[in-house]
């Protein structure tokens, strides 16, 4: 934590979706001077402690973030190790979507103010945030290297959309990137010489210098969005 990162509070959230599922959510939020609402949306491994330290570094920010549990809608608790990548992608592709979408709004509510919310995404989230525009009232929305993005490209999302893609991902092919690009071609977007997962600093696809770029020009964009809220 610098000398400018904002002192932060954190939390252990009781969210109650719309159809009256609870849910748990790890939040922090700088103390005073919130510059609006940020929803993180996990990877395929669940609410790890290496997201809570991501969702502690955008509070540090500024932001009032939170992520919550969506594996609570079927295995509550769960947290898969990142040695058993094929278990997390059949549980984080086996969740019924319409439902989660559910969990994320109820997110979105608690983190909600007078500069709005704003979602980020990574790896299954990543894709997960297309939907989330499309569905919620957002300022913003962050993919940082989704898969599955082919499946969401039908969604209409109603505010900007950021996209970080990974040269070497084969979630982000050149194709795929294309199809991105021209279903949404106003969204900002970037590529970095890197592959699935290099912002996650406790994985060896971890990538430092793609990383820090990406969450500088993530902490722009949502600069500009939620100044507009103002």
């Amino acid at each position: 934590m610098t000398a400018a990162s904002a002192e932060i509070v954190e939390t252990t959230e009781k969210l109650t979706a719309a159809d009256g599922h609870g849910l748990e959510a790890f939040r922090a939020a700088p103390r005073q001077g919130k510059k609006g609402g940020l929803v993180i949306l996990q990877e395929i491994f669940g609410v790890t402690d290496q997201l809570r330290g991501v969702v502690r570094s955008y509070a540090q920010d500024g932001y009032d973030t939170i992520i919550p549990a969506v594996y609570d809608r079927v295995a509550p608790g769960t947290v898969v190790p990142f040695s058993e990548p094929d278990r997390g992608r059949d549980m984080a592709y086996g969740l019924p979507l319409d439902k989660v979408m559910l969990d994320i709004a109820a997110a979105v509510d608690c983190v909600q103010g007078p500069h709005g919310v704003s979602v980020l995404g990574f790896c299954w989230g990543g894709g997960v945030i297309i939907r989330a525009a499309a569905e919620l009232n957002l300022r913003g929305a962050i993919a940082f290297y989704g898969t599955r993005l082919p499946t969401y490209l039908d969604q209409k999302p109603k505010c900007p959309l950021l996209f970080h893609f990974a040269k070497t991902d084969p979630n982000s092919t050149p194709e795929i990137i294309t199809q991105v690009l021209k279903a949404y071609p106003s969204a900002e977007n970037h590529i970095y010489e890197a592959g699935h997962a290099f912002c996650n600093d406790v994985r060896p696809a971890y990538v430092p210098a793609a990383a820090e770029l990406a969450r500088s020009r993530t902490i722009e964009f949502l600069g500009r969005q939620h100044q507009a809220a103002k």
